[in-house]
Formats: structure tokens, C-alpha cells, sequence
């Protein structure tokens, strides 16, 4: 981790709607799918671990524990993904020198993954590692301190797409397909391995 300090934050806080439900909990390889991702993100940050939850907080909340990290409560969740992202990130702001973002429902994620990200960014104050997939940059990503302001700043339904756009050339792609598996529906799921 190159000495810095990283933060891993899950962010599952949405309520499902067009999964019909809460697809945080639903189960994958017979556990929920916000555990597996944060047994992922403690597996690269231990402690330095952050749950972001807002609808079914407490059966999500409780589907992970125990957590070696800290559970945050975004009141703002029904406005979309952007006010979890700026939740997170302004509960890290001034102690840590990165977040890593990960999303609940990209089952096929593994540690491998999330530490090429971080050897990606390697503690630079400047870059940014994302993950390249089905021709998109998207999460997990990792962004350092001086992208907090404008992390900090999302709202409504839009992730840090355009904070990944905006950076340019700072931004160091790492490769992984299976990232394009996201569930947004319960077919989504039925067919993985």
C-alpha cells in the first residue's frame, strides 16, 4: 500500500428497484452479495473499512457483520448512488490519503483485482486507478485525497463518471471484464457461476 493510508468503502445502500428488493442480500455462492464485497475490501484495507448503507440498513448492516471496518448510514440514499459516494468520501476526508470504491452487486470482483488497483496507483497524490471493462472505465476505482472535493460534490443518480473523465491522463486503467457483470435483475444472477 506504499505507506499511505486507503480506505475501502462499499457502497450498498440502494433499494433494488429493478432487482425488486434488496440485491445487497441476496446470495451469491451462499453468501449475501454486500458481504462477499466487503470481505473483498477488508481483504485490502482491514480495518480501514467502510459499509455504506442506507435502505435495509440494518439487515445489510447485519448480513456483514461482523465488520473489522465501520458502518455508515446515508439518510440521502433514495437520491441515488452519487450522495453515497460523496457520504463516504466526506467521512474520510482528513484521514486518508485514498478511497477505494467498490459496488455491492459486481459479484465476480476479487482481491486480485482490488490490489492491482492499488499497485496501480502506488500512492501517488495524482492518479487514479479504475478498472476498464466492456469498453467503459467504472468501479472499483480508486481515487486519491485531491479528488475528494469533487467526490465530496455528487449527488442524484450518477456515479464518479464524471470525475474519472475529468481527471484525463491521471487515470492509470487496469483490465478486468468480469466487472461488466453487475445485478440488476434476479436473471442477472441466476446464470453466474
Amino acid at each position: 500500500m506504499s505507506g499511505k493510508n486507503l480506505v475501502a468503502a462499499v457502497l450498498a445502500a440502494g433499494a433494488g428497484s429493478r432487482f425488486g428488493g434488496s440485491k445487497q442480500l441476496r446470495l451469491y455462492r451462499g453468501t449475501p452479495l454486500v458481504a462477499r464485497a466487503m470481505r473483498l475490501a477488508e481483504s485490502v484495507c482491514g480495518p480501514r473499512t467502510l459499509l455504506v448503507a442506507g435502505s435495509d440498513w440494518r439487515p445489510v448492516f447485519e448480513a456483514c457483520a461482523p465488520l473489522t471496518g465501520f458502518l455508515l448510514r446515508n439518510e440521502d440514499w433514495r437520491s441515488g448512488i452519487g450522495s453515497s459516494i460523496a457520504a463516504a468520501t466526506r467521512a474520510v476526508s482528513g484521514s486518508a490519503d485514498a478511497v477505494l470504491l467498490l459496488l455491492a452487486d459486481q459479484p465476480l470482483i476479487t482481491r486480485e483485482h482490488l490490489q492491482a488497483l492499488v499497485a496501480a496507483w502506488n500512492g501517488s497524490p495524482r492518479l487514479i486507478a479504475a478498472t476498464g471493462f466492456a469498453g467503459v472505465t467504472g468501479p472499483p476505482a480508486l481515487f486519491p485525497a485531491r479528488y475528494f472535493p469533487a467526490l465530496s460534490a455528487l449527488s442524484g443518480d450518477r456515479g464518479a463518471r464524471s470525475v474519472l473523465t475529468g481527471a484525463g491522463p491521471d487515470v492509470r486503467i487496469v483490465r478486468f471484464e468480469p466487472a461488466a457483470v453487475d445485478i440488476d435483475r434476479p436473471e442477472d444472477i441466476a446464470g453466474l457461476p
